[in-house]
């Protein structure tokens, strides 16, 4: 989806990270000296979510670029941490939760980027592990038409020994990273789906195809690979969809050169029920069997996530023994029932995490030590 609108915080106009990319959007740009303008424009739209999707406001983070991800007690978190580039995306899926997360929804890019880099600079000096990605509130690769963002980040996580950062996008966005020095810190990371999920609900995304040949192309380039099966949406004859998708994902990707795979299925906020009712009528993602979990998220019953999941890593274990599965956001009962252990068994999901990323990402095993 193209940018239409272009708004620039007084603050940064005179930023080298604006004025490249307004010369590369190539648009009038409208200098504020309060966002709230453009919070009201875009609420202003009959649609005020597909409008955000078309506004890009450049201003600054002026809080912590470096968040834990707001998971919960209820269910087992990775402990991962997030690098708060921007937010909104503009892709359009239906179920994204981001519709119903900000209020209202607007594209921004923070290009304080002295700030970030001080940040990263404290987080690299406590040489402990960290996993830390850019994909939480954003796409992670969405940004790479207009910005430099991946030049910037890329090798500075390339001269450190203790945090691996994971890119995770729907897109095929890459030829800037190809270049780049790396060192094995950067992990590129794509979100899976069937064939029937991406055309009917991943509007503006990749293909799978084309999703699978770019991770193909990041690894001929060294880096390693991570893929997200989230969220699974439970359908007739989606089992047999998913295991095409593993066996198509093994055909084109090496298997000892992926970090870690994870799943999770489908679950929303009901807030989010409304607004995709509205935005894209024609769905039918949300008219399952849901019950309300412990987060306050509609899940579907628990036999039927564990019938997918034990699918799921039946077959992934079938092509690909040594790969690390992990369950997103999933209590211990349905780890058992799933995978045939709980993360405690191993130290804890933060930790199996942690080891995997030392083996394939080169870390300093040394900052294990305290966690």
């Amino acid at each position: 989806m193209a940018i239409t609108k272009l708004y620039i915080d007084q603050r940064v106009q005179d930023f080298p990270e604006t004025l490249s990319i307004q010369s590369r959007l190539n648009l009038p740009a409208t200098v504020v000296t309060n966002c709230q303008d453009v919070f009201d424009y875009v609420l202003s739209s009959k649609d005020p979510i597909l409008k955000a999707k078309q506004t890009l406001l450049l201003t600054c983070n002026n809080g912590a670029f470096i968040k834990n991800c707001p998971g919960t007690r209820c269910y087992t978190c990775c402990d991962y941490k997030i690098l708060h580039i921007g937010t909104f995306c503009h892709l359009d899926c239906t179920y994204c939760i981001l519709q119903s997360y900000f209020h209202p929804p607007v594209l921004q890019y923070f290009v304080n980027h002295q700030h970030l880099l001080a940040q990263m600079k404290n987080l690299f000096a406590q040489q402990q592990i960290t996993r830390i990605g850019t994909g939480e509130f954003t796409d992670s690769m969405i940004w790479e038409l207009w910005t430099d963002l991946s030049s910037l980040l890329v090798p500075a996580f390339a001269d450190q020994q203790y945090a691996t950062l994971e890119l995770k996008t729907k897109t095929t966005a890459i030829e800037g990273l190809k270049s780049l020095r790396h060192n094995h810190k950067t992990i590129a990371a794509w979100s899976l789906n069937t064939h029937r999920v991406i055309t009917r609900e991943e509007h503006s995304s990749a293909s799978l195809t084309a999703r699978l040949n770019a991770a193909a192309k990041c690894a001929s380039w060294g880096y390693p690979l991570a893929f997200h099966f989230d969220p699974m949406v439970i359908y007739e004859g989606c089992e047999k969809e998913y295991k095409q998708v593993v066996q198509q994902l093994f055909s084109t990707v090496d298997p000892g050169r992926i970090v870690w795979i994870s799943l999770g299925t489908l679950r929303f906020m009901p807030a989010l029920k409304k607004i995709i009712q509205k935005r894209f009528p024609e769905s039918n993602i949300i008219y399952g069997e849901f019950i309300t979990g412990l987060d306050g998220k509609m899940r579907y019953f628990k036999p039927s996530r564990i019938e997918l999941y034990r699918s799921m890593v039946s077959r992934i274990r079938e092509l690909a023994p040594h790969v690390c599965i992990y369950l997103c956001m999933e209590d211990n009962d349905v780890w058992k029932e799933s995978l045939g252990f709980i993360p405690d068994d191993y130290g804890g999901l933060p930790r199996m995490l942690d080891e995997r990323a030392i083996q394939h990402c080169q870390l300093d095993p040394k900052g294990l030590i305290g966690k």
